[in-house]
């Protein structure tokens, strides 16, 4: 979206410039039938069944035109999918992109049934993350008319990308959804190539919160993968999933770089890892190798993970990716 903001303001200000003349910019016979048979082939894909996160099969009869998104991911990937003036709502926890600030909100971890249907949205985005919680809501939903795909918790990239094709083919962006896949592969494959020139395997603890309950990721996590991807050791990896974790615990495992993730909420967190009792023979403590990651960037299934793969790259070898 960001490198097609310069072309559209440009095609915005002749549109401008044709309008004060008094004049309306006129389309050729070509353009036309150039968009009646992209609005057709979108057509065509429909109507589509889906197997949701939770096996129900979800017939989407014509592509969607009012989506309402109820989680981050959802939302981030239908607006890489250009889907932004089909997103009529957005959950509490949305922020990005900027536009969803414009949206109307339907609630966090309980959702507003009442506001939703008030959007009269043909499709709702749900995540089973949330599914159980919303179990009454969701049903009620269904039970309007309302087509609802609970898209699937992820763990790894290729189940990011499953999602990304998933929620495509629902909205009949399947052609941008592929596109995305690839830019994403195509990033990732560029950050490996400089992980490879890293010398020296370097060992990570990750904290997801704060004292004085420190929760880490384990395996069976995304960040587990992200830190494999750039040849990096979790050493919270002999722990299964999001885990609590005792502060004696992490002393003994001794990481070379601690990595935080809640600099958005908490005041200076790098500060607060340097001052722990206790910690200061931590190699990364000694040497100061304590960074903060947004959290955004590294726990939602979207496009942006790509993004968050880089800032640990950059976070633990600095050397090789540069400050």
């Amino acid at each position: 979206m960001k490198r097609m903001s310069s072309l559209l303001t440009a095609i915005l200000l002749v549109i401008g410039l044709l309008a004060g003349c008094g004049a309306e910019p006129t389309t050729s016979d070509s353009d036309k039938s150039e968009s009646s048979n992209t609005g057709q082939a979108e057509q065509d894909n429909f109507p589509v069944t889906i197997k949701d996160a939770l096996d129900h099969e979800v017939t989407i009869n014509e592509k969607p035109e009012r989506i309402v998104s109820l989680i981050p991911s959802n939302t981030e990937i239908a607006y890489d999918l250009g889907l932004s003036e089909e997103i009529v709502g957005v959950s509490d926890f949305d922020n990005y992109p900027e536009e969803v600030n414009e949206k109307e909100k339907v609630g966090g971890q309980e959702i507003n049934v009442e506001k939703i249907l008030s959007l009269n949205p043909d499709l709702i985005l749900a995540h089973e993350s949330g599914a159980q919680v919303a179990s009454e809501a969701l049903k009620q939903l269904r039970d309007s008319g309302i087509n609802v795909i609970i898209v699937n918790e992820t763990a790894n990239f290729e189940e990011v990308y499953a999602t990304i094709k998933m929620i495509g083919k629902a909205t009949g962006q399947n052609e941008e959804a592929a596109k995305t896949i690839e830019s994403m592969k195509e990033q990732l494959e560029g950050i490996q190539e400089k992980v490879a020139q890293v010398e020296e395997q370097k060992s990570v603890f990750i904290e997801v919160s704060p004292e004085p309950e420190i929760y880490t990721p384990g395996k069976n996590t995304f960040m587990n993968e992200m830190l494999a991807l750039i040849n990096a050791k979790n050493v919270s990896a002999d722990i299964d999933g999001w885990a609590k974790i005792d502060q004696e615990s992490v002393i003994q495992k001794n990481p070379d770089v601690i990595i935080t993730t809640y600099g958005y909420y908490s005041e200076n967190p790098k500060k607060q890892v340097l001052e722990r009792e206790g910690w200061s023979n931590v190699k990364a403590v000694k040497n100061e190798n304590v960074y903060d990651v947004h959290s955004d960037l590294v726990t939602r299934s979207g496009p942006r993970l790509v993004e968050g793969v880089e800032e640990l790259a950059k976070a633990v070898y600095p050397e090789v990716f540069g400050e």
